[in-house]
C-alpha cells in the first residue's frame, strides 16, 4: 500500500492492521516530526520496522519512483490541491483490481454548493469528475467523515 500524508501514523495503523501479515506499507510525508511520531506509533502498535517504508519528501517527487502496477492500494490523505496528480499516480502505481482512496472528497461540505469556488473545491470536483469518467476506474463516493472517495482499477 500507499499512503500519501503520513501525519502521525493514525490512518497508517489502521491500513497495517487491514494489510495481509507480509504486507508493507510505503508512506510519504513533507514533514520530518511527523514521520518520527508516526514510527513511534507504528512500533507502539506492534508493527515490526520492516512492514513500513517512511519516505520524506514531496509526493508528487517521490512517487516517480515507485514501482509500477506494484501496489493494492493508494490511500490520499494529503492537501486537496495536489489530488489530480495523485489520482494519475495512483492509476501507474496500481495493479488491475486495487483501490484508490481519497479522503475529504466532500471538501469540507463544499462539494455539492454551486457557489463554492475555491481553489480546494475546484480541485476536489475537477478530480472527482475526471474519476467519475474515466474508463480506468469504477468509482463510489462515499459520505462519511470528510467524504470519502474509493475507486477500483479497471
Amino acid at each position: 500500500m500507499v499512503e500519501i500524508g503520513t501525519g502521525t501514523g493514525v490512518s497508517g495503523v489502521w491500513l497495517l492492521r487491514g494489510m495481509r501479515a507480509d504486507g508493507v506499507l510505503t508512506t510519504i510525508d513533507v514533514e520530518v516530526e511527523h514521520q518520527r511520531i508516526a514510527r513511534r506509533i507504528f512500533a507502539e502498535a506492534g508493527f515490526p520496522s520492516g512492514r513500513t517504508r517512511i519516505i520524506t519528501g514531496r509526493a508528487l517527487d517521490v512517487l516517480p519512483r515507485l514501482a509500477d502496477g506494484a501496489y493494492d492500494l493508494v490511500f490520499v490523505d494529503a492537501e486537496a490541491t495536489g489530488f489530480q496528480a495523485c489520482v494519475e499516480a495512483a492509476l501507474r502505481l496500481l495493479r488491475s483490481g486495487g483501490v484508490l482512496a481519497l479522503n475529504g472528497a466532500l471538501a469540507g461540505g463544499r462539494i455539492g454548493d454551486p457557489a463554492a469556488r475555491d481553489v480546494e473545491t475546484v480541485t476536489v470536483r475537477e478530480a472527482i469528475k475526471a474519476i467519475r469518467e474515466s474508463e480506468h476506474w469504477i468509482p463510489a463516493l462515499l459520505p462519511v467523515g470528510h467524504g470519502l472517495l474509493a475507486a477500483v482499477k479497471c
